[in-house]
């Protein structure tokens, strides 16, 4: 190749090398610890906010609890979304919260559910024969002694009577997603999980929705925590409670705060 050509190209290579490299494809988005049931309506947020020219939130899923524990265990987290106040209290008393940065971000129902190629009639009502619908199958639920979703359940099968009939019959997932999966896969013949979540299953129906009073009110919050570093963090915490935010929740079937 003639050399004039060999230092034009030498020439370009060194200005492309010059150039700035953009902000946002420096810096990482902050890292969100979520609830398992805010999967889609918190993937679709991050979607929106990058589409803002923001870098892309980093997103983690998992049960409130387990989220709680990699917080106090010094996960290096920007935001915690909790599916209910009693993990976000817990660390918030250890410390791990910002001060003032913590606000309710959405709500949910609890529904009982049955696989969509075998669903079943059941009224929700005090005394209701769940045992009995469920024949030789059990019912699938997260852990109720710690996943918020198992422990809303418990409550509203205790708060109709039924708790007993269905205390040693339970399929137990780690988190509400886990739970769903064994409805969809046929594993279990009903289920309880939040609203959203069935509404974002093709395997699953809903068989009825528990009375809001047959349980504590459903509610998420959000907050910044201690150990954030990244300056979007904040932003994005903010666009999530403002009303663009707050449209995305209610498109995945969460209710206002």
């Amino acid at each position: 190749m003639p050399k004039p050509i060999l230092r034009a190209l030498a020439s370009i290579a060194m200005v492309v090398h010059m150039l700035p490299v953009p902000a946002m494809a420096q810096q990482r988005g902050p890292l969100v610890l979520a609830a398992a049931s805010l999967q889609e309506a918190m993937t679709a947020a991050a979607d929106a906010w990058a589409a803002r020219r923001h870098a892309r939130p980093v997103l983690s899923f998992a049960a409130s609890s387990a989220l709680a524990r990699q917080i106090r265990g010094g996960a290096p987290a920007d935001l915690f979304a909790s599916a209910d106040e009693g993990w976000m209290d817990d660390v918030e008393k250890a410390g791990f919260v910002r001060r003032g940065s913590r606000a309710d971000m959405a709500g949910n129902r609890l529904v009982l559910v049955a696989p969509a190629r075998a669903p079943l009639r059941l009224r929700i009502a005090r005394g209701m024969p769940i045992a009995r619908a469920l024949g030789d199958s059990r019912l699938a639920m997260a852990n109720p002694d710690s996943v918020p979703a198992g422990k809303y359940g418990k409550a509203a099968l205790s708060a109709l009577g039924v708790w007993p009939s269905v205390a040693n019959r339970l399929a137990l997932g780690g988190n509400v997603r886990s739970a769903l999966t064994l409805v969809e896969r046929g594993e279990a013949r009903l289920g309880v999980v939040y609203a959203t979540d069935a509404r974002a299953s093709k395997g699953v129906v809903v068989v009825g929705v528990f009375p809001a009073g047959s349980h504590a009110p459903i509610r998420y919050p959000i907050a910044r925590l201690t150990a954030s570093r990244n300056p979007e963090a904040e932003g994005f915490r903010r666009f999530l409670l403002s009303r663009a935010g707050q449209s995305i929740l209610v498109r995945h079937g969460f209710s206002r705060p």
